[in-house]
């Protein structure tokens, strides 16, 4: 998933080789029928698309702005629905017509607070009432590596702190709680964990995973 207007040429570069890791906690979709509407927003190469069919969902589909990631995931699973979003965060989804959206390890890759708002925005308005959201990002790391390009990023682009650029070109972001709650809270809270995940470029980083509802 690149910033709408941004990253592309990375996704279609180095981020299109990368390796995705976040883990789906399956037992939060216990009670999420067979048959629904899923959309795995910011899904790359399709591994969670893949991960919930094989697992027996029937109506998963995966989007994403990277005609390269798209692409590897097609050719990896030609079974699986995998498409190109051609504008972010636009969806060419009715309004209230999904069931379950997956955003995974994409608010990492969506750095400004107005950019945030304006996706959670679009994927509350394809949400059924009742719907689920799953999150799953990295939070702000506490280690004198990433102190630093924190504090380096911001002064030199006035960006907020946990925003900074990896050593092969992509600008991430890590968060604060309170942060992603806020940008979530039109919705209703049902469950939150953290994790211990390994970042595309391999290291080991803490993140969190929330699950919400649309009223």
């Amino acid at each position: 998933m690149n910033e709408p207007g941004g990253q592309a040429a990375y996704w279609n570069g180095p981020g299109a080789t990368k390796t995705f890791t976040h883990p789906v906690h399956h037992s939060w979709l216990a009670g999420v029928d067979q048959d629904a509407r899923i959309l795995d927003y910011g899904c790359g190469y399709g591994r969670v698309t893949a991960e919930l069919q094989d697992r027996g969902f029937s109506r998963v589909s995966g989007v994403d702005p990277s005609p390269r990631l798209v692409e590897r995931g097609r050719s990896a699973r030609p079974d699986l629905s995998l498409e190109v979003l051609p504008a972010p965060p636009a969806l060419p989804h009715a309004s209230a017509s999904v069931d379950v959206v997956l955003l995974f390890a994409v608010l990492t890759c969506v750095p400004d607070d107005a950019a945030q708002r304006a996706l959670v925005a679009e994927l509350v308005r394809v949400l059924a009432p009742g719907g689920l959201l799953y999150v799953s990002d990295l939070l702000l790391q506490d280690d004198e590596r990433n102190r630093d390009r924190y504090t380096a990023h911001a002064h030199r682009f006035g960006t907020p702190y946990g925003v900074f650029t990896t050593d092969d070109g992509a600008v991430c972001r890590h968060h604060d709680i309170a942060g992603l709650r806020t940008l979530l809270a039109g919705l209703d809270p049902v469950a939150e964990r953290r994790i211990d995940v390994l970042t595309m470029n391999g290291h080991r980083t803490q993140g969190v995973q929330l699950l919400t509802r649309k009223p």
